[in-house]
């Protein structure tokens, strides 16, 4: 490296990006589209589905603008679930919010008995980057396809919901919201998710949190060191261990972590220490797995520096990675058919390029689908500012007009066509059925 040059960090090599964005081009030229075996609604409600979706076009681009607009942070998204209760009020539907404990939940319900279909809604914003995961798209999706599902409910019967769920961005809305019973009725729950690509099915990795606080003895670092026992010394020990073990793990799992206390001053042996780590990997078995692996490494560098150490597991509600529902998938594929765009089946875009979700947590104790839909190119990541202005602009705008259609027509066929709920119920069924989620990891 040159002198000059010294002044800033070297730059990544983009080289193994390019090839992927290379390899994936090619992987979707080559892809089969996914598609149904089941007729789903009758086409006379189809119909009456586009109609009443293309209707309110003008209305959810401008609340997907108006949440972009003004982001909100998770649990603190008044202004956007009122925004949305408003939307739901004008077309004649009363909406509750503050559901399941959470003061930014909201639900509304069209129908009172039968088999029970949510649309789910996000609407939580990036710190310093706003809507940079496009969850100003989400939320207008799910308002509208509710809106136009709910005019023909009374043909198809059932109930069709909206459940706004809070703070997807690490708090665990769903799944607080889950525990409190807001979902004991639900039958399937969809929503989506704008990304790069159109896909039916993608996956996301479950994830949990662990801080570890290490405590050891404090002492004069250059009078008395022998007297001390170093719980920087532990943490670091602790982080090197981390980083051997992901020679051994799954090609899909993650590891991540940050020093959040390492001692005060250079001249007292620190006796607190702490890490915080994120730990992700693609099926709930090897999550946990993973974390105990993680548990030991931190007992280990207790012992061998001396000192004790405090586990203090997922803080907030942990994530589950995402159960597909084919079945499900296929109406969703077909159902974006009309509109120009072809979901890919899983495993087109690289599975790895993915994170984690609490709709993860919902999919494993009821059928659930979350597509995803393009509206940036290939190159743009997530929770990026130029994600957030895609998310903003004409890209954004054409996938909630697509996606709320595409979602209507889903729940509307869930609702109709009794053999395709029959084959997503098989189906969860086959891959093991609900999970006891709250008590899973411990």
């Amino acid at each position: 490296m040159q002198e000059n040059d010294r002044t800033r960090p070297l730059p990544p090599d983009d080289s193994y990006l390019r090839s992927l964005t290379v390899a994936t081009e090619r992987a979707v030229r080559d892809a089969e589209p996914i598609g149904s075996a089941h007729d789903g609604a009758p086409g006379d409600v189809r119909g009456l589905v586009r109609t009443a979706a293309g209707g309110l076009d003008d209305e959810l681009v401008a609340l997907s603008h108006d949440l972009h607009a003004h982001p909100e942070e998770a649990f603190a998204e008044h202004r956007s679930v009122r925004a949305v209760a408003d939307l739901l009020e004008r077309h004649g539907h009363g909406a509750e919010i503050g559901i399941g404990g959470l003061a930014t939940s909201l639900v509304a319900t069209a129908g009172t008995r039968g088999p029970h279909i949510a649309v789910l809604a996000e609407y939580d914003a990036l710190p310093g980057v706003g809507h940079a995961c496009g969850h100003n798209i989400i939320c207008a999706t799910a308002t509208g396809a509710f809106l136009a599902a709910a005019q023909v409910q009374d043909r198809v019967g059932g109930r069709v919901s909206l459940i706004g769920t809070p703070a997807e961005e690490g708090g665990g809305g769903k799944e607080t919201m889950a525990r409190a019973g807001v979902f004991a009725d639900v039958d399937a729950v969809i929503m989506l998710h704008p990304f790069t690509h159109d896909i039916a099915m993608h996956p996301f990795l479950g994830r949990r949190q662990v801080e570890m606080v290490f405590r050891g003895v404090a002492a004069h670092a250059a009078a008395q060191p022998f007297m001390g026992r170093n719980a920087l010394d532990a943490a670091v020990a602790a982080y090197q261990g981390v980083a051997a073990l992901r020679q051994h793990l799954p090609g899909s799992d993650r590891v991540h972590g940050i020093f959040s206390d390492g001692g005060a001053r250079p001249n007292v042996v620190p006796e607190r220490a702490a890490l915080l780590f994120y730990l992700r990997s693609a099926a709930p078995e090897t999550l946990r797995d993973l974390a105990g692996r993680v548990d030991s490494i931190a007992h280990g560098a207790a012992a061998m520096t001396g000192c004790t150490v405090e586990l203090r597991w997922d803080e907030l509600p942990p994530y589950l990675p995402i159960r597909f529902n084919q079945a499900l998938a296929g109406r969703w594929a077909v159902n974006q058919e009309p509109v120009g765009r072809t979901p890919l089946p899983t495993g087109v875009v690289p599975e790895f390029l993915t994170g984690s979700t609490d709709l993860g947590n919902l999919s494993y104790r009821m059928p659930a689908i979350h597509p995803m839909i393009a509206v940036s190119e290939p190159t743009v990541a997530l929770h990026t500012r130029e994600f957030a202005t895609a998310s903003g602009g004409p890209a954004g705008d054409r996938a909630v007009r697509d996606g709320a259609l595409g979602l209507a027509l889903t729940a509307v066929d869930y609702l109709a066509d009794a053999g395709l709920r029959e084959a997503v119920h098989a189906e969860f069924a086959a891959a093991g059925g609900a999970l006891d989620v709250p008590t899973y990891f411990h």
